[in-house]
């Protein structure tokens, strides 16, 4: 118990504020440790927060009282106490909101700590063969208690799982970090059936009671192996020892709305608190983290196992015989001779929908959404034989209108449909090919009961060819099952606006690759067979293309070379001018891009700045100067995003 010779204490509640001081009533001194839920009076209501700590002064003007205690131990460790405080000068955010992410509203209820030793499970049997000098020297630094982040380079995630359960069978205390909540099941069968109740499931996609349980059982020290997505990283495991984070290359682990945070950044931080061993892996690590490595920051574990992998065909649509548009010959003949062995296909396109754009053939105008200002995208709804109407919708705000007779700028009659999406791919192959296929996209799957069903009907007999987005292989999980993939418009996702483009394809084929069987082919249609990008994934030349996504990032200061910062202003008023003056007294080792202005769904203007330096202090600075300008502006809304991965 730690001793306290103040009366006052510092407390912290889940809101956009910072810890406010609070007189403790003598009765409740004894009770008193950082991390300990207790309820306190603010803006005339109780409310729970958590103890930060004593106060350094007596509080001004009116004093209030500490009012009740909730349970008999800290909630939050020294530990998670510190990174919440790390997290909040880092993100540059209010502790009160790090707070509200980090401890669901679960959290605030009374658990009661039961003190119960766990043994730890004999080592088991895994599927794939591993180096166990390797992993011994992890353990040594599990067991050790000493701080160390590496970075597995699998060549499989087969081998990800296996690595990682021969880790677990010699070590206690995890938390183990998976992407996506639809990946979590699986896996989490798997370590459950080796060790038991100390493994314990703690994500956004459970019950309320479910959490609840989840918080008793890892507070009691019945579960000591946390899986989750992102925000696992917060459970409030005590003495945390290892900590793996699964295909730490993935934008999932990135909050996207609000205190956007990184789960795979915030995890090498609590390892570092915690002196834990971290594990970051993945197929194709990000450059990032990669080149921590090259830096001496980062330990490489590259495995020297041959593991047979599939074939990768680039095919040249620009000499290729041409079914339609988007699709060649060569694709569907394979796919054919596939299916007639009994093996299922699925071929993957980076839109939803019917029809990539609707233009004008005389003046070459797209038909574009009035609101976000982005290309419409033509879908067909209806019956399913052929006779259902057709739509224009937006992807960004839900916008809908009737496919019009006649373009909106010329007034000619010219319209002709570009690209194509699923539901176009999906018409297509089974007109071609004579058998019905299954589509798997957001477009019918919005809710969870339809997208497990679709993921069962998946695996079914009776299913040959699966057509998708990229949706499709983030949720198919860790079977495969599948000997062939077409991956038909390879070079949109390219083009994108955004210098980790390349990066983030390498990526998604580099997950396609992984759902299909060794000895199965991957076909790649592209216009551009000579890029980087193909040659070094036909080759499997990771290395390579690091290399060169290196020279191209460093010519034009971009991460891993800098460090990015972007800042949103929203507001009924033009800022141009404003903004313009506090970037004319900007520091000079800070470059700022923008602002770029637009106007949202609400009619409000949107003004973007992103920030760019290789001195992080140079970058928060500027960034503070922009908060501090119009921290009395009530009419102007500020959003940061410190680390953007997407621009």
């Amino acid at each position: 118990m730690i001793k306290f010779s103040m009366m006052f204490f510092d407390i912290l509640f889940p809101l956009n504020i910072g810890p406010l001081s609070y007189r403790c009533p003598e009765e409740l001194l004894k009770f008193m440790e950082p991390g300990v839920i207790v309820s306190a009076p603010i803006k005339n209501k109780i409310t729970k927060g958590i103890i930060l700590g004593t106060s350094s002064e007596v509080p001004f003007g009116e004093l209030k009282d500490i009012q009740k205690i909730h349970g008999d131990s800290p909630v939050l460790s020294t530990a998670l106490i510190n990174l919440l405080k790390w997290m909040s000068e880092y993100y540059l955010t209010e502790k009160g909101i790090v707070l509200k992410n980090m401890l669901p509203k679960e959290a605030f209820t009374k658990v009661k700590q039961r003190k119960t030793k766990i043994p730890l499970c004999p080592p088991s049997l895994t599927t794939i063969p591993i180096n166990d000098k390797i992993v011994s020297n992890l353990i040594d630094s599990v067991h050790k208690k000493t701080y160390t982040t590496s970075l597995l380079h699998a060549p499989s995630s087969a081998y990800e799982r296996s690595f990682l359960i021969k880790i677990l069978s010699d070590t206690g205390n995890a938390i183990i970090l998976i992407p996506e909540v639809s990946q979590i099941d699986a896996f989490y069968s798997l370590l459950r059936e080796r060790f038991g109740e100390r493994v314990c499931p703690f994500h956004s996609g459970l019950s309320r009671g479910k959490r609840s349980e989840a918080i008793r059982n890892i507070l009691s020290g019945i579960s000591d192996i946390v899986i989750g997505t992102r925000s696992a990283i917060f459970a409030p495991l005590k003495n945390v020892s290892f900590i793996a984070v699964l295909n730490e290359h993935s934008s999932s682990y990135k909050q996207k709305e609000g205190f956007c945070y990184s789960g795979r950044d915030v995890a090498v931080m609590r390892g570092y608190l915690e002196k834990a061993t971290v594990l970051l892996s993945s197929l194709c690590p990000s450059i990032e983290s990669y080149y921590n490595c090259r830096k001496g920051k980062y330990t490489l574990i590259k495995p020297e196992e041959v593991i047979q992998k599939p074939r990768i065909r680039v095919t040249d649509l620009r000499f290729e015989k041409l079914l339609k548009p988007y699709l060649s010959k060569t694709v569907i003949d394979a796919s054919m001779k596939y299916m007639k062995n009994n093996k299922r296909v699925m071929f993957l396109i980076n839109r939803r929908g019917y029809s990539t754009l609707l233009q004008c053939a005389d003046c070459n105008f797209i038909e574009e959404c009035p609101h976000c200002k982005i290309p419409l995208v033509l879908h067909k709804t209806g019956t399913g034989d052929g006779h259902g109407s057709r739509v224009l919708k937006c992807h960004y705000c839900g916008y809908t209108s009737k496919v019009p007779e006649r373009c909106h700028r010329c007034k000619g009659y010219h319209i002709q449909l570009l690209g194509a999406g699923t539901q176009r791919v999906q018409e297509d192959i089974e007109e071609i090919i004579g058998i019905k296929t299954l589509r798997l996209d957001s477009d019918i799957s919005r809710k969870k009961s339809e997208l497990d069903g679709l993921i069962d009907a998946t695996y079914g007999d009776d299913v040959r060819i699966i057509i998708g987005t990229k949706l499709m292989t983030r949720r198919l999980g860790i079977t495969k099952g599948f000997y062939m993939a077409a991956i038909l418009n390879a070079d949109l996702p390219m083009n994108f606006p955004d210098f980790r483009s390349t990066e983030k394809s390498y990526q998604e084929i580099s997950s396609i690759i992984d759902k299909i069987e060794p000895g199965g082919e991957i076909f790649i249609q592209t216009r551009m067979p000579h890029n980087y990008l193909f040659k070094c994934l036909k080759n499997y030349e990771y290395h390579s293309f690091y290399r060169e996504e290196l020279i191209r990032r460093k010519s034009l200061n971009y991460p891993p070379f800098s460090r990015l910062l972007l800042m949103r202003f929203i507001s009924q008023r033009d800022l141009s001018k404003k903004l313009s003056e506090i970037i004319e007294k900007k520091d000079e080792g800070v470059e700022i891009l923008g602002p770029s202005i637009l106007k949202n769904m609400k009619g409000k203007y949107e003004f973007k700045l992103l920030f760019k330096s290789s001195v992080r202090g140079s970058l928060h600075s500027a960034a503070r100067t922009f908060v501090e300008a119009f921290k009395d502006s009530k009419d102007v809304k500020v959003k940061l995003d410190v680390d953007p991965i997407s621009i």
